[in-house]
């Protein structure tokens, strides 16, 4: 197994998709690269153009990656965030985990951008779980072998969660690898949030849909942020109406 297909969803990404580019064609050379554009209203498709394969999609991650993957030659299928910086040895030891046939996809060792001791934890759990519970989710570059991904028919069309879902479908299929490599994620969405409290947010989310929480519902919560969902009271509403 010696083809990779890198498939980097992306939806008005002008600011980060510059620097993904630059670093996965550095990087990764002998790599297909392959963004899948969810409908972008700025400069992402155009720049992206100008150094990998771009094609058009059905706005959500899961739909993009789907769409990728039709378009991919690869054996194996690699799935990177735009704003995630990949450890240049991965590749390597991707092909070497893939090549035990008992193994049909995994991930890389999380880390962030930023160091802080939310941040630090946040990483930790997160690898600590994907050696344990085998739950990968995707700002840890899931990489997955070709024919368990087809067998299982792709990523389920599914507005959030679908990184976990595969990840849980994929372990019922063979065995899933983290490897040392790192895949350093940006924190700008947990430190405009507060990166304890996104933590806790997140957990919540995950509770949703182990509870059967409609996927699409949980999207739109986990749009919105943790914000407090602030209620009148009863004697307050009725103060109000007299």
């Amino acid at each position: 197994m010696t083809q990779v297909s890198i498939i980097v969803p992306v939806l008005n990404e002008e600011a980060t998709i510059h620097g993904a580019v630059s670093r996965l064609c550095r990087d990764f050379p002998g790599c297909e690269l392959i963004f899948v554009d969810g409908g972008s209203t700025d400069a992402t498709v155009e720049l992206a153009a100008l150094h990998a394969t771009v094609i058009t999609s059905e706005r959500g991650r899961a739909k993009q990656m789907n769409e990728g993957v039709r378009h991919a030659s690869g054996d194996i299928l690699w799935f990177i965030h735009a704003d995630t910086a990949i450890d240049p040895e991965a590749v390597g030891q991707i092909r070497t985990a893939l090549a035990d046939p008992a193994v049909v996809g995994g991930g890389l060792t999380l880390r962030f951008d930023r160091q802080t001791p939310g941040l630090n934890y946040l990483a930790w759990t997160s690898n600590a779980r994907a050696r344990r519970l085998h739950h990968i989710f995707g700002d840890q570059a899931m990489f997955i072998r070709r024919t368990a991904f087809a067998a299982l028919g792709g990523f389920p069309d599914l507005a959030i969660m679908e990184d976990l879902e595969m990840s849980r479908r994929l372990h019922r299929r063979g065995r899933l690898r983290l490897l040392p490599a790192t895949s350093t994620a940006s924190s700008r969405r947990l430190v405009a949030h507060g990166t304890w409290r996104m933590i806790a947010f997140m957990q919540y989310l995950k509770l949703l849909y182990f509870a059967g929480v409609d996927p699409e519902a949980i999207r739109a919560r986990y749009t919105a942020g943790p914000r407090l969902v602030r209620t009148r009271c009863p004697s307050a509403a009725r103060t109000s109406r007299t």
